[in-house]
């Protein structure tokens, strides 16, 4: 930023268009970011970052840090959620108002973290196996968190991979036939309400399910004696033997797709034949369901197979789903079909925080910008089904960035506050304040002494 104190000693700029036009550029008194303080009041609430400086080591010994870890931490995740997922974006943003107030301490009343610090706290202090580690159990440990407030009774959980593009020499990219590019092959596994329970960067040329157990188990584990129950899904990459043994031990219903072959294919051979007359205009569908044994599998188990012939297509559509739920064939098929929803979150991700940029050379330091952009992604999410009024109950992540935290605003220093005054264009004082009192219902209430 050219004059981060102020005004340009240059002075005012006109148009010729109209001369009563004036642009004035004041660096350190504007921000393009301010819906950013609303995420920084649900982090207070919830305690995230100060769990995060719980859990993650600060490499420093010495008492010359300007930014305590907490800061640091908070000016990655947020920089993230607001779309600037680059480190060299900080050395704006070290200047921007509305970041200086969410690292806090000394950035209130200086600045924030310069590029080079924070790229010392993402690729050397937190790629270190300990904080990489701590990183990967965060997500987790905030949605634990979340939970705490409004406990569900039971979990779904969709597991899925991803592809993350590479467009350099960074460790571990290597070529994937099926995606067609040189790329990162991460995966993930969300909740019903689009948290990341946890992912995980893995080379780009492994099978989608390679390390299932990693991800999946950890989650599995946080949810014993809390929940009621548990339920997976995922699709036909995740149809293993070993995946269904750790289901069934673990007593989680689950709806998986299932790879067709001859055998499958002959079960149902009655209804593959065209039915006579005149096409219908509309799908014919048909339910069926069985019992069925793999070569590798240890037991038989139940196949659900969903048939559709539709107007116009001379082959009916066909699919198979291995479960070991109990409910009529039709309604597993509709608890399978939801598995969508997990597919969109992914994109969301994508689009909204960016969680394809892994651009440094390390695999290590881009395991951390995945999990960075993992926990921007639930920060985000949280306040979505959170703290979000009717009106903007149903946006999605990309709509909360461009009309919530895009809120442009004047920041005016006094004697004993600071005031952003806030652009009311798509966000109404009124609606912004909604999102405060639901946040402030998050809040525990103060602990009182029996004394």
């Amino acid at each position: 930023m050219t004059n981060p104190a102020g005004e340009s000693n240059d002075g005012a700029l006109r148009l010729d268009f109209d001369r009563r036009v004036m642009l004035q550029f004041r660096g350190s008194v504007v921000t393009s970011d301010a819906g950013l303080l609303a995420y920084r009041e649900l982090d207070d609430v919830l305690g995230l970052s100060a769990l995060a400086s719980d859990v993650l080591a600060d490499p420093r010994t010495g008492r010359n840090g300007r930014h305590a870890l907490a800061g640091l931490f908070r000016q990655s995740v947020f920089g993230r959620l607001a779309g600037y997922e680059d480190v060299n974006d900080a050395d704006r943003l070290r200047h921007d108002p509305a970041m200086r107030w969410i690292v806090g301490v000394k950035a209130t009343s200086g600045a924030a973290a310069s590029p080079s610090q924070i790229g010392r706290f993402e690729t050397q202090w937190l790629a270190a196996d300990k904080n990489l580690l701590a990183l990967a159990d965060l997500s987790g440990q905030w949605i634990d968190r979340v939970h705490a407030r409004r406990p569900p009774r039971g979990i779904v959980l969709d597991m899925d991979s991803s592809v993350s593009p590479t467009h350099g020499e960074q460790e571990n990219s290597v070529w994937n036939g099926h995606y067609s590019c040189t790329c990162y092959h991460p995966l993930f596994v969300f909740n019903q309400f689009g948290d990341l329970e946890r992912c995980s960067l893995r080379p780009g040329n492994v099978h989608s399910a390679d390390g299932w157990g990693g991800v999946l188990k950890p989650v599995v584990e946080r949810y014993k004696g809390k929940v009621s129950r548990i339920y997976f899904r995922a699709d036909a990459a995740f149809a293993s033997p070993d995946v269904y043994e750790f289901l069934d031990a673990e007593r989680i219903k689950y709806a998986i797709r299932l790879p067709a072959n001859r055998i499958l294919q002959e079960r149902i051979g009655h209804l593959l034949t065209r039915p006579i007359g005149r096409p219908p205009n509309e799908v014919l569908r048909s339910y069926v369901n069985f019992t069925y044994q793999a070569g590798s599998w240890t037991k038989s188990r139940r196949v659900v197979a969903k048939v559709e012939w539709h107007p116009g297509e001379l082959y009916p559509r066909v699919g198979f789903i291995v479960t070991n739920m109990s409910r009529p064939a039709e309604r597993v098929v509709a608890f399978y079909n939801k598995r969508g929803t997990c597919e969109q979150w992914i994109k969301e991700g994508k689009g909204a925080i960016k969680w394809t940029r892994l651009s440094c050379r390390s695999f290590a330091a881009n395991a951390v910008r995945l999990q960075l952009h993992a926990l921007a992604y639930n920060l985000g999410n949280f306040l979505r089904t959170l703290a979000t009024p009717e009106p903007i109950k149903d946006w999605s992540l990309t709509s909360l960035k461009e009309k919530l935290i895009k809120i442009g605003a004047k920041v005016v220093n006094h004697g004993r506050y600071v005031a952003f005054q806030m652009a009311e264009v798509a966000i109404p004082r009124s609606l912004f304040a909604d999102i405060l009192r639901l946040i402030a219902e998050l809040r525990p209430p103060p602990v009182t002494s029996t004394a």
